[in-house]
Order: structure tokens, then sequence, then C-alpha cells
């Protein structure tokens, strides 16, 4: 929560702000998040304008998460840049008054202000979950797993098997033996070949 009570609904009061706040729960998506409770640090420029305030700020934090590819741990610097408006509750009324045909859904998304305090954590938590990778990677090259064992690629570059599809195994086997028949044959045709020299 943050006091806005300062800038005293002057238009064009200005006030900056910076803290440290402890993340709330959740603050991710299923591969990568900012564990619950690590620090982040933001720094917001709070502007007083006719119908409420404006915040403007940068999130930054520590993310930590797995890759997708190798399942690899993985953590980094993410920061965040939002801007909101935080309405004065009166304020409904007049935008209400001048504009009748205002959508119920805008009005559902407007934020107020509350006894003079804003809460931030909806407009973080919207700022740091977009900002997140949707498929966070260890390296842009990473190969990944082997789908056969499950071995990191990343760690032996020369891992294969040597599987044999069981749909195409009876027609293998039946290949082979055509290349040996046509060396049987090719060995036939070169001795009668030497029979007609000698002759």
């Amino acid at each position: 929560m943050f006091d806005t009570r300062e800038l005293g609904r002057r238009p064009g009061a200005m006030k900056k702000v910076s803290r440290s706040v402890e993340a709330p729960a959740d603050l991710g998506n299923e591969v990568i998040g900012v564990p619950e409770g690590a620090p982040i640090e933001l720094d917001l420029r709070l502007e007083s304008v006719m119908d409420g305030v404006l915040v403007t700020g940068t999130a930054r934090a520590s993310v930590t998460g797995e890759c997708v590819r190798c399942l690899e741990p993985l953590g980094r610097e993410l920061e965040a840049d939002f801007q909101e408006m935080f309405s004065y509750p009166d304020a409904d009324a007049r935008v209400r008054e001048a504009d009748q045909d205002d959508d119920a859904e805008d009005e559902e998304d407007t934020l107020f202000l509350e006894d003079d305090l804003f809460d931030l954590e909806p407009v973080l938590r919207d700022a740091v979950v977009l900002a997140l990778p949707m498929q966070p990677v260890c390296q842009d090259d990473c190969p990944g797993l082997c789908s056969q064992c499950g071995a990191r690629l990343a760690d032996d570059p020369d891992h294969h098997h040597d599987a044999v599809d069981i749909r195409w195994a009876a027609l293998q086997g039946l290949a082979e033996s055509i290349q040996d028949g046509e060396k049987d044959n090719m060995g036939g045709a070169d001795a009668g070949v030497d029979e007609k020299q000698e002759k």
C-alpha cells in the first residue's frame, strides 16, 4: 500500500518513491517466477492529475525456475515497467455523468484510491507475470534431453541410441536380404565374365 496524501490532490504535483517489498505468493507462471518473500525493488513516480494519481514505475527482482528443454534450474534478473491510473472515488461519479455510454467492463477495470492509499499488488503482479518468458531456457541453443533415456544432451553432445523402429524392422530385414542377394548375383556375374575371357 502506498500513501498519496502528500500530493494533496493538486494536479501537477509529483512525488518519487523507492521501496523494497516482499514478493507475494504465486508471482509467476508454471516454470518461472519470483520466489515468495524475495525482495522486489520498486522505483515509482506518483503524479497527481484531475481524476486521480498516475503511477509509473519499474520493478526489479530475481526470478528462478527451470529450463523447459533440459529441466536444469535457472535464475536471472527481471525488470518490468508499468503505468496505472488510480482514480479518486468521487471522480468515478464525474466520469459517469460526463459519459453515460461508458462500458461496464471499463468500470470494472478502473482502480481506485481508498483513503488516499492505493494497493500496487494487482498492477505489480500483471507487470511481472507479463514480463516473464513463457519458455525460459538455460541457454538459447540448449539441446534438451534425450527422448529415450532422459540424459542431458548438453553434457554429452555425442550421445545417441542405435534404436530400430519396430514398425520398420521387418522391412529392414528384407532390405538386408536383398542386398546380400545382389552381392551373390554380382559374384556369379563376375565369374561368368572371367570364364568367357578364358575361352
